[in-house]
């Protein structure tokens, strides 16, 4: 795998999942995303995140792109547009993270792990803030006849060994952070049982060879950071910089999903024109002190991460 071109401009990215339409949640990051990279001068790639192509049929990222045009949030390569550092659908891309997988696999760092989420759940492990348990390590020092047992009930999904140490970083939004690897993240998966490589492993993989130099994506996300350093080290690849964006908000304090149908982009283009909505969300994120209409490129000159909150955004009652 080659990297992508390391040079003084700024590369940002869209990374949309399409397993729904997108809703003012997704919209407000790629608006931010785009904001960061263009006021620096920058350009931005579109990545279409499809680990999961059943969950991720093409038409949802083919809509998606309909809906970032008719914003004016317009790429300069990636999607279907293609460009230099294709492939940009990570449903393609699979021979590109067997061979990073396989160096990593090469330092002994990977091994089987055969536990479900219920039992691990069940566990008396600690939880991150997100829910999501911190590995015990239940698999981490099975002898190859356990494994070898073991894999006759059950195929194994595959982590990466992480060490007990602190990786800290400043975040463009949220400031500096620091987590341990192995008290707060713990040994993460590489690849699922079904052969279906990980979210933390193709992100890192596809950033490196598109290269990306800043991404921008939400705070649900911010815990990630440290895991995709670690594999950025690991690979001897050049590593981005992050800003984590707070969170949108309904009116009522429930983060915005795909299941939000009156939110979703859908149901929105029949109510607002695009000037209206990024008019709305520039708003919201205190990027103009009203919801007046407006289009992206007139928000450019005047973007700064230090007039966007930290805190999670609520929605203002009746703003949509």
């Amino acid at each position: 795998m080659e990297a992508g071109p390391v040079s003084g401009a700024v590369v940002g990215r869209f990374a949309p999942s399409p397993s729904g339409r997108l809703h003012l949640g997704n919209l407000a990051c790629s608006l931010l995303a785009w904001l960061s990279a263009k006021s620096q001068g920058g350009r931005i790639v579109l990545r279409i995140e499809d680990l999961d192509a059943e969950r991720c049929p093409r038409i949802y990222a083919d809509l998606l792109e309909q809906d970032l045009a008719w914003l004016g949030l317009v790429w300069d390569e990636g999607g279907s547009t293609g460009g230099p550092h294709g492939p940009y659908y990570q449903s393609e891309c699979a021979d590109i993270y067997t061979g990073q997988y396989k160096k990593l696999e090469a330092q002994g760092l990977v091994y089987p792990c055969f536990c479900s989420r219920a039992q691990l759940h069940a566990a008396s492990a600690p939880h991150t803030s997100d829910g999501n348990v911190i590995y015990p390590g239940t698999c981490r020092d099975l002898t190859a006849a356990q494994i070898a047992e073991k894999r006759k009930k059950k195929a194994p999904a595959y982590r990466v060994r992480v060490p007990d140490e602190e990786i800290t970083f400043l975040d463009g939004c949220m400031g500096p952070h620091t987590e341990n690897l192995l008290r707060d993240c713990g040994d993460f998966y590489l690849r699922r049982a079904d052969g279906v490589f990980a979210y933390q492993l193709a992100v890192v993989v596809d950033d490196a060879r598109m290269g990306v130099t800043e991404v921008v994506r939400g705070s649900d996300l911010l815990s990630s950071t440290a895991r995709q350093l670690y594999l950025y080290r690991l690979l001897g690849l050049q590593a981005p910089t992050f800003a984590h964006c707070p969170l949108l908000l309904a009116p009522d304090g429930r983060r915005l999903s795909k299941r939000d149908g009156d939110q979703s982009l859908e149901n929105l283009r029949e109510k607002y024109t695009a000037q209206e909505i990024v008019g709305k969300l520039a708003y919201a994120y205190g990027l103009q002190p009203e919801p007046a209409p407006c289009t992206p490129e007139s928000l450019i000159s005047g973007f700064s991460w230090a007039k966007v909150p930290k805190q999670d955004v609520c929605l203002p009652e009746g703003l949509f």
